[in-house]
């Protein structure tokens, strides 16, 4: 099967909004491929595998951003779309820099497994370990190991934002507790928590490839009684009455209902300010809001907007020139003091 692949090549702090603006136009997947040269500097505190890559040639400080678009898509139309799009990122606070877009057919079987090349096991921390379905690989004792076959949905470990999240999600999780997992992608976040130690776990996302991806790798884990898997708006799913079984003996009512202990976002700075008063509506007293997917020039706002909402920021994590914060709602005692 043809399809089109639209290329965007922008600012590495760009990708975030561009991969937005690409499902905004219509992209049933999207893939980012960032600079790799000799002279940028990457952490391998965990042994990441980064010095096995091949270089690429990528200009440095950019990334190509790739949407994948059906055959009979108008891609002269979506062309145009997206450099409006990119023209106006300086409004938001984004810059794509000397951006380039370009526009090629594929066949199916020629781009959706050449990434695998690039995904390798990913040491998150000293204790978690994201896999691919297809590698082998023997986990040392009280190692966890996430194993992953995102296709075509966001999250493998190696892009910043996500490695946040799971070592956030190591540090804040005891045992026992209900997680929420906003925007999940390919699921990883949420199979992260349930094998930390979340008793159920809520995975919610509006795109269908990545509510698929995430159901088949929570399957793959044989975590099907833990995780629930939604396709919602954000948290629009625990705003509406709760369903009972129906005529047919169906069941929609949801497994994982608020307050929740713990609720991780990693998406865009932008929609993380816009659902601030939601997390806080739907978590526990006490409870705890991971919120990743922000680039350094969105730091100040996002804080702002959790402070605004009444969190308390208890930290925050950084990695290459993305923060990752941890937000606690207060306790029953300490509200309104």
């Amino acid at each position: 099967m043809l399809w089109h692949e639209l290329t965007v090549l922008a600012l590495e702090s760009s990708q975030e909004m561009v991969s937005h603006y690409l499902y905004e136009c219509g992209a049933t997947g999207v893939s980012i491929e960032e600079s790799w040269t000799p002279e940028k500097s990457r952490d391998t505190s965990f042994g990441r595998w980064y010095d096995d890559r091949p270089l690429n040639r990528i200009r440095p400080g950019y990334a190509e951003i790739k949407g994948y678009f059906h055959f009979e898509a108008d891609m002269d139309r979506v062309a145009g779309q997206m450099r409006e799009a990119l023209d106006r990122l300086p409004e938001f606070g984004y810059d794509a820099g000397e951006y380039e877009i370009s526009v090629r057919q594929v066949d199916d079987e020629d781009w959706a497994d050449a990434w695998k090349a690039y995904f390798k096991p990913v040491a998150i921390s000293d204790r978690l370990t994201v896999k691919p379905s297809w590698e082998n690989y023997a986990p040392r004792e009280g190692e966890i190991v996430i194993e992953l076959d995102p296709g075509m949905a966001f999250g493998t470990g190696t892009h910043p934002t996500t490695a946040l999240c799971l070592r956030m999600l190591e540090r804040v999780i005891r045992g026992g507790e209900t997680v929420i997992d906003v925007g999940t992608g390919s699921g990883i976040l949420a199979i992260g928590a349930a094998k930390l130690g979340a008793s159920r776990v809520l995975a919610l996302d509006l795109d269908p490839v990545a509510v698929s991806s995430a159901s088949q790798n929570l399957a793959m884990a044989g975590l099907q009684n833990v995780i629930e898997v939604r396709q919602s708006d954000l948290l629009g799913i625990l705003k509406t009455p709760e369903r009972t079984a129906g005529d047919e003996g169906t069941d929609d009512r949801l497994k994982v209902r608020p307050p929740a202990d713990i609720v991780v976002a990693n998406i865009l700075a932008e929609i993380i300010l816009q659902f601030t008063d939601d997390v806080m509506r739907v978590l526990k007293p006490g409870g705890i809001y991971i919120a990743s997917g922000i680039y350094k020039n969105k730091e100040e706002a996002v804080e702002a907007g959790l402070r605004s909402a009444g969190f308390v920021v208890e930290d925050r994590a950084r990695e290459e020139d993305w923060i990752a914060f941890v937000a606690r709602k207060p306790k029953e005692d300490e509200q309104g003091a």
